[in-house]
Parts: C-alpha cells; sequence; structure tokens
C-alpha cells in the first residue's frame, strides 16, 4: 500500500512554498503520495491563538533572512513579496475549485510561484485572473467557483480538520498520526516514511 504524506497550505506561507519546491523529491525518493490539503491559515492563526512571525519584528526580521538561507540551501528561486501578508481566501478557495478539476499541481505551480518568485500582489482579483490565464487555465471560471457555497464549506472544514487535528501553522505533514510542522522538518518526514516502510 503506498504510503502517505499529507500537506496541510497556505499560498501566502513561505514557508509552504519552501515545502512544496521539495515535495516532488521526497514522492521520487520515497514513493510516498502527497495528499493535499487547502486550508486557510488565517482561519487556523484565529482558532489557535497563534499570529504570523511579523507580528513580532525581531521575529518577523530573522524569519525574512532564514527564509533566504532556506530557499538558497534547497537552491530554489525566493524573494519576499512586498504586498505580504496577503489575502489568500480566495486563491485558497479556488484550490479547492483546482482540487476538484484535478488541475490543483498547474494552479498552485502558477499560484505559489506568482507569489514567492515574481513578487505579485495575489491579493487583487485582477492578478489572479492575469497569472492563471498565463498558466493556461480558466482564470475567470475558477475565480466565479470561489463563491460556491460547496467551495467554501470545503475549505472551512478542511481548516477546521486541521486545527481539531493540532495544526498551529503552515506547511504541517502528517505522516499516519504523526505530525510534523515547518518546511524545515522534510527531513523527519522522510525519515518516518523509510521507518513505517520498513518496519
Amino acid at each position: 500500500m503506498t504510503q502517505q504524506v499529507e500537506f496541510y497550505f497556505d499560498y501566502g506561507s513561505p514557508a509552504s512554498y519552501l515545502a512544496w519546491t521539495q515535495l516532488p523529491g521526497l514522492t521520487a525518493r520515497t514513493g510516498a503520495a502527497i495528499v493535499h490539503r487547502p486550508m486557510l491559515l488565517g482561519g487556523v492563526f484565529k482558532a489557535t491563538g497563534n499570529s504570523s512571525p511579523i507580528s513580532v519584528p525581531a521575529k518577523g526580521a530573522y524569519m525574512g533572512r532564514d527564509l533566504e538561507r532556506c530557499a538558497r540551501h534547497m537552491g530554489v528561486p525566493f524573494r519576499s513579496n512586498d504586498a505580504f501578508p496577503i489575502n489568500t481566501l480566495g486563491l485558497m478557495r479556488g484550490a479547492v475549485a483546482a482540487q476538484r478539476d484535478e488541475i490543483l499541481e498547474p494552479y498552485s505551480t502558477a499560484v505559489f510561484e506568482a507569489i514567492w518568485t515574481q513578487n505579485r500582489d495575489m491579493g487583487q482579483p485582477e492578478t489572479i485572473v492575469a497569472v492563471l490565464e498565463a498558466a493556461g487555465l480558466d482564470a475567470r471560471g475558477l475565480m466565479e467557483r470561489t463563491a460556491d457555497p460547496a467551495i467554501k464549506d470545503e475549505l472551512k472544514a478542511n481548516t477546521e480538520q486541521a486545527v481539531s487535528r493540532g495544526v498551529f501553522g503552515a506547511p504541517t505533514f502528517f505522516v499516519g498520526g504523526e505530525m510534523f510542522w515547518g518546511q524545515d522538518r522534510l527531513d523527519h518526514v522522510e525519515r518516518a516514511l523509510r521507518e513505517g516502510a520498513t518496519g
């Protein structure tokens, strides 16, 4: 039976972006399947009493430098976004719609790269449409579906499920019932997969 890694994420999280860039390698090395769980990080913060690192100036300054270090270590492009923090409600609802349409991979590629390598303000509807259209996606169709009550309810359910499982930030991974938080815990995720595979 193929092992699974559940990946709870929000496009507005730079750490989620860095983790996302590493998932193909993780899959190639372990054979594990990635189960994407779009959630609304703002909702998680509200439910858990957590907040963005930028709310603490010293921590925010450190995190900015550390993210750049992580990107260099991973060998992936990264730049801070001038519009951060971005309201990702529409984007995350769009992720649910894209997942239902089985186009989450190109959708996530377009959105993550627009925010974290191209410095695009993806809180603006016209920018979202332009980015998705450039990726060959039905941008307006996807954005219209973000108003669908079923899409809204699924994102809300994903977020509530995340909180109920102990999630307090992004990215968060689950291997079975074991939780791992942060892009810098992927080595632990991989170890858990290998230990599960061998015993």
